[in-house]
């Protein structure tokens, strides 16, 4: 069933449906070409390695300042409030490093 014409509608001229059709197939041309861009396999690969790189500075950022943290919280509980040094807890920290570097040295060798 055809739409309902407003009296606006049918005093259009010629000129002036012919001037509404172009316009809107200059709106449909900018329509398809925004799509083709945006379905482009180039578009589509550079969007996905945006949104990776974004997640991978957001993590990588959060991993800095929890190690930032971590650092400076072992720091604080090896030293003392006056800033000396806690031998107690130093040689054990210090011991379990190196039987961490002999073990990797260990494990490296075997493999060879």
């Amino acid at each position: 069933m055809p739409e309902a014409r407003t009296p606006a509608q049918e005093a259009r001229t010629p000129a002036q449906i012919e001037a509404d059709i172009v316009r809107r197939r200059e709106q449909l041309a900018e329509t398809l070409d925004e799509i083709g861009v945006r379905v482009h396999p180039k578009t589509i690969v550079g969007d996905a390695k945006a949104k990776v790189v974004g997640v991978v500075d957001h993590t990588a950022g959060r991993a800095v300042v929890a190690a930032n943290r971590l650092v400076t919280d072992v720091k604080g509980g090896l030293r003392h409030d006056d800033g000396a040094p806690r031998l107690e807890r130093i040689v054990p920290v210090a011991l379990f490093a190196v039987g961490v570097v002999g073990l990797v040295v260990l494990a490296v060798r075997r493999k060879r």
